[in-house]
């Protein structure tokens, strides 16, 4: 039915609240990424108006950090959308301090403990390879 694939890869032995935590901050990525792929506003029986979802299934997968570097090399490799997560944002407070702790990270080796990938069905499986399906 869909073209493309979201897939939100999460590290394995994250707490619970951190896995939460890094979904919901990468599924807004993806959906701040692919504007198209968002639907339209839901509205209940009563006409309370509710927002907008992204338009397709996110798959939720868990991985070790080795899966992780090679799916976001990968990503870039096929010129997927990306969003990525690293254990460092978890001690910030914000944006702005998120962006500095990504900057910080080694460039070949960031302590990364989820991405979001988005793109052509078969581009996102082969980027994922190695990941489980979430339990």
């Amino acid at each position: 039915m869909f073209d493309t694939k979201v897939a939100i890869l999460v590290l394995d032995d994250l707490q619970t609240w951190q896995k939460l935590n890094v979904t919901a901050f990468l599924a807004t990525g993806m959906a701040g990424s692919a504007p198209e792929a968002m639907g339209e506003p839901y509205v209940d029986g009563a006409g309370t108006a509710y927002a907008s979802l992204l338009g397709q299934p996110i798959m939720i997968l868990t991985a070790n950090r080795e899966v992780l570097l090679r799916a976001r090399d990968q990503a870039h490799q096929r010129s997927l959308s990306c969003a990525a997560f690293v254990e460092a944002m978890f001690s910030t407070g914000h944006d702005e301090a998120n962006r500095q702790a990504f900057s910080a990270e080694p460039v070949d080796a960031p302590a990364l403990v989820g991405i979001a990938v988005r793109g052509p069905k078969k581009d996102v499986d082969k980027a994922i390879k190695g990941a489980k399906l979430h339990p």
